[in-house]
């Protein structure tokens, strides 16, 4: 048999067993399922894949020849792989200049950028939470962000019950003292004590946290004063809290009534702003 005489031939070469299956052996070395004609010249088949060169390449009749093993199909993988690394080493220098520009931006002026983006109808300040500060972040910012919204809320609500007093015979100076409260409370408390939260989130900055903490603390004192609004300035009534909406109610119902719902969003806010200050606190000591 011709495996028994190849056997023969190559005792001292790689062990090698071939068996016969009609016409066909099982070359064990390489797995593969290879006919007599092909043994015998050395050629794969036309559009074979096969990786088997010449018998006499791998070592038969010569005493020392080593084993090639070179895969033909691998070419055109490492071409594809190279093209691959070369665009991802692209596209990640570009986002290294990228942050790179957005860092000596916030470096030199402490303000990224960025084009204004909110609100959405008319921006006028750049707000990017999702983008911007860290996930593990996110929640309290959003926190902080629901908080300066409310006092806004506040604010304004505040200036719609003065107006409606001002109409009932309350008298001007208190409508001129609300929209003051608006005009400067809800630019005030975003430069004062949000945006420096927002920028220290993003850079981790003692000295940032420590600005908020201040205003912050500030601002939680004028929620509570608002809340019960005592008789200080103008009879209290500038400020829709408990005591002016007692105050008011004798005289008109629904001025009262508007009163009394400013006295509820101030409530609510002063709880928020205290549940935020605890939870920020919290934050910051944790990282310290």
């Amino acid at each position: 048999m011709f495996g028994a005489c190849l056997w023969d031939h190559c005792k001292f070469q790689l062990p090698c067993i071939f068996f016969s299956v009609e016409n066909y052996y099982v070359y064990h070395l390489f797995d593969r399922v290879i006919d007599r004609e092909t043994l015998q010249n050395g050629a794969a088949a036309p559009g074979s894949k096969s990786r088997i060169p010449p018998l006499g390449t791998l070592g038969f009749g010569q005493k020392h020849d080593a084993t090639a093993d070179i895969p033909l199909d691998t070419m055109s993988d490492s071409k594809s792989r190279e093209k691959e690394l070369a665009t991802w080493e692209a596209d990640l220098k570009r986002r290294e200049k990228d942050i790179k520009r957005r860092e000596d931006a916030v470096a030199k002026t402490g303000v990224p950028d960025d084009d204004k983006n909110w609100p959405p109808f008319f921006p006028i300040i750049h707000h990017d939470i999702a983008k911007e500060i860290p996930v593990h972040a996110q929640r309290l910012q959003y926190l902080a962000f629901a908080s300066w919204l409310g006092m806004v809320l506040c604010l304004v609500f505040n200036l719609i019950a003065v107006i409606v007093c001002w109409i009932k015979g309350g008298g001007v100076k208190i409508f001129f003292l609300a929209t003051i409260y608006v005009l400067l409370g809800c630019p005030l408390s975003y430069v004062l004590w949000y945006r420096p939260l927002y920028r220290a989130m993003r850079t981790d900055s003692a000295m940032r946290f420590g600005w908020f903490f201040l205003f912050y603390l500030i601002h939680i004192g004028f929620c509570i004063f608002a809340a019960i609004a005592p008789p200080i300035v103008f009879h209290g009534k500038s400020l829709t809290g408990i005591l002016a909406a007692i105050d008011v109610f004798d005289d008109h119902v629904l001025v009262g009534i508007f009163y009394l719902v400013g006295f509820a969003l101030f409530c609510l806010e002063s709880l928020l702003s205290l549940w935020v200050v605890q939870k920020i606190y919290l934050y910051f000591r944790g990282n310290k």
